[in-house]
């Protein structure tokens, strides 16, 4: 059975820190790209930032870049993110998720390409 379980969401005063972590099983954790995705109210699930399964590549999304740190270790089955300088517009349920690598394929941000999902935690940030 493959679980992606979050941890490390909550609420954090503005330009204040967090650190998420999601913890994997079930799978071949180093075949997966992984992801984090987060979703508003009322809004769309969108990619925040993403690895590739050996950690060299990583990607973020405009709002996030030089704020949210990707990483993961293959040896915990673990993907982390770190979140420095919050604000409002940070506030969402956050994702985990994972993507199988087919040899030949490149890296996605698009939700449609990950396989599996945690459940999310929630990280408000307080004006």
């Amino acid at each position: 059975q493959v679980q992606l379980a979050e941890s490390g969401g909550g609420l954090v005063q503005a330009g204040g820190s967090l650190r998420l972590s999601c913890a994997a099983s079930g799978i071949t954790f180093r075949r997966y790209d992984m992801g984090w995705f987060r979703q508003a109210p009322g809004k769309e699930r969108d990619f925040v930032a993403g690895i590739t399964t050996s950690g060299i590549e990583t990607y973020y999304t405009d709002s996030v870049k030089g704020r949210f740190t990707i990483s993961r270790d293959n040896a915990k089955n673990t993907v982390s993110l770190q979140l420095n300088s919050l604000n409002s517009e940070d506030t969402a349920v956050y994702y985990c998720a994972a993507s199988f690598n087919r040899v030949g394929r490149q890296f996605s941000g698009n939700a449609a390409a990950y396989n599996y999902w945690g459940q999310g935690t929630q990280v408000t940030v307080s004006s």
